[in-house]
């Protein structure tokens, strides 16, 4: 394993952080029957304002078939009936084709968009309230860009705007909800900065960095999170005061605000990314509570190996579980009929 590494990649000797380095602001570029999840949430506690447009997309697209391949996500489980596995084909194939390499497009032609595509997800899904059972991870977002802590996300949610009349033109299965075009949204952010890390382990070269995140990457991870399209929108706002000023707030609200929700100091230190532009002064803020500490450095620790493994799959784990406060999934959305021929 040590020499197919040497041969893909030349390490550097001292890793930076990866939210230090330009994962969030750096130009460059790269080539995608309801039921309530609530119970499988609490069991997984440990575990500008002017919009990017579509030409400019569509200008910056280049991208190789080695990144569209990591970029698609892996095959759901082959357990099911006919009607069940069409379902499954025509969903892949949205998330897949007609959605993901439009997002990959737009990562190209605007990479500063990452860490608001981030926040926006996070501030969607925080508005929900545990006693309450309202808010959560419901696309509000969108009616809610005056209050403080959505400052400065017009710019990406025009892009967002653009992208879903992009989707919801060519879909078959669509129009896709808002709740889901902001969380796999965020998704795409996220792939991007693990992508980058890798792309940097080998001194900036492209090509080796996605053979080296294809072949030791948390791509697989991804595969639950994908199960989860068919989040249901609303078109109102969700109580205003639930969600917080980022970084304005202390560890001690961040924590507390999170362990509302059911999440530990290991989920807020793995999400350092979400909460505000800089990664690196972030979890030096978090690191300032005891609670968190231990866990800021153990994925500091991670993000310097050559997968980064532990750091990947635990954020994966928290952010698919925070994308799905408050909802319930309709697993058959997006799927659609298709007329049968009579023979005979």
């Amino acid at each position: 394993m040590a020499a197919l590494l040497a041969s893909s990649c030349a390490l550097s000797s001292s890793l930076t952080l990866l939210a230090s380095s330009p994962s969030f602001t750096s130009s460059a570029r790269l080539p995608s029957s309801s039921r309530s999840i609530a119970a499988a949430n609490a069991d997984d506690e440990e575990a500008s304002s002017s919009s990017v447009k579509r030409r400019d997309i569509f200008v910056a697209l280049g991208a190789s078939t080695i990144a569209v391949r990591v970029w698609s996500f892996s095959p759901m489980t082959p357990e099911a009936n006919a009607a069940d596995l069409i379902q499954r084909q025509q969903r892949s194939k949205f998330l897949s084709y007609e959605f993901v390499d439009l997002y990959w497009m737009i990562m190209q032609a605007s990479p500063e968009l990452v860490p608001d595509l981030l926040r926006l997800s996070l501030n969607d899904a925080l508005t929900y309230d545990k006693g309450s059972k309202t808010g959560g991870a419901n696309g509000s977002v969108r009616t809610e860009l005056s209050r403080p802590e959505n400052q400065g996300l017009e710019k990406a949610m025009n892009v967002l705007q653009d992208l879903k009349k992009e989707i919801d033109e060519g879909a078959k299965g669509g129009p896709i909800t808002w709740s889901d075009l902001i969380h796999i949204g965020a998704q795409s952010a996220c792939k991007r900065t693990f992508i980058d890390s890798a792309i940097r382990k080998c001194g900036g070269n492209e090509q080796k960095g996605l053979q080296l995140y294809g072949a030791y990457g948390s791509n697989g991870q991804w595969s639950q999170f994908d199960k989860l399209l068919g989040r249901f929108e609303t078109s109102e706002p969700d109580p205003d005061g639930r969600v917080l000023s980022w970084e304005k707030a202390s560890p001690a609200e961040i924590k507390e605000r999170f362990a509302n929700l059911g999440f530990k100091a290991r989920q807020v230190a793995v999400l350092s990314a979400f909460l505000g532009p800089n990664q690196v002064e972030t979890e030096a803020k978090l690191a300032t509570d005891p609670d968190i500490a231990p866990w800021v450095k153990k994925y500091q620790d991670s993000r310097k190996t050559v997968s980064q493994t532990d750091y990947e799959v635990d954020l994966i784990t928290a952010f698919s579980r925070l994308t799905t406060l408050g909802q319930t999934i309709n697993y058959e959305a997006y799927s659609y009929y298709i007329p049968t021929v009579l023979r005979f």
